[in-house]
């Protein structure tokens, strides 16, 4: 009953970060998930909110997604959903927080070195599979799919838009891959149906907060301030990482 209490109050406060910045809330939830629950639980859980929560947000500021670009991000994503469905790795606590506490580092690379533009259908396509095949390892892969936008020239509203179906056809793709798990005893000993039920409501209610903090700030601050976060979000799950691999 604990356990399921704070993921639901964690499923609203970090859909809140989400709404605003269009990441760092589901680093933030993968890593809680990945601390109170077995690894492929936690994936498929993560999947399962974040699904509903982009969805939501995408349907709340549908008239700013920029349709094009998905269509080739989708069929990247789809193809690594088939290339992980022939590769049998098996996730474990590790791999999750070290690929949380490294990904924030590709906020910090020069936009030289990988001038990306989500409108070039093969750098869309590209994104599309790597982003998907990261979330498919360690729960999220926002800070990737970010770099399709360093050259794309979107406001802050449909950087977070579009980037809401990306993400959202990412976590579909956990669904897929380990849904099945929610629906083991063990899984619904550790947080039953209702409850994930309840966690995705409360993801939806931080959402629609957090895009009423987004019409308060401007472009400029949006950018910079999500670097910052995502920075110290992932130097925590690094350390984490790294207690684990000392033991």
């Amino acid at each position: 009953m604990q356990a399921s209490i704070l993921i639901v109050i964690a499923a609203f406060l970090t859909s809140i970060l989400s709404g605003i910045f269009g990441m760092a809330g589901g680093l933030v939830l993968m890593g809680l998930l990945a601390w109170l629950l077995p690894v492929p639980t936690a994936l498929a859980l993560h999947g399962t909110i974040q699904f509903a929560s982009n969805i939501w947000r995408a349907l709340l500021h549908r008239r700013h997604v920029v349709w094009p670009v998905l269509l080739w991000f989708g069929a990247g994503a789809a193809a690594a959903v088939g290339f992980f469905s022939l590769v049998l790795f098996a996730p474990t606590k590790f791999y999750v927080f070290l690929g949380l506490g490294l990904m924030p580092i590709l906020v910090w690379l020069p936009e030289r070195w990988l001038p990306l533009d989500a409108a070039n259908r093969w750098h869309a396509l590209g994104g599309g599979f790597v982003s998907t095949g990261i979330a498919l390892i360690s729960g999220v892969s926002g800070p990737v799919t970010d770099m399709l936008f360093i050259n794309t020239r979107l406001g802050r509203h449909q950087i977070v838009a579009t980037k809401a179906v990306m993400q959202a056809m990412g976590h579909a793709s956990k669904i897929l891959v380990y849904g099945g798990v929610l629906l083991s005893a063990s899984a619904q000993a550790a947080i039953p149906l209702s409850a994930t039920a309840i966690a995705i409501v409360a993801s939806m209610a931080g959402i629609m907060v957090g895009g009423v903090i987004l019409d308060r700030i401007s472009d400029a601050h949006f950018r910079a301030t999500r670097r910052w976060l995502v920075t110290l979000i992932g130097a925590t799950f690094l350390f984490q990482a790294i207690q684990i691999a000392i033991g």
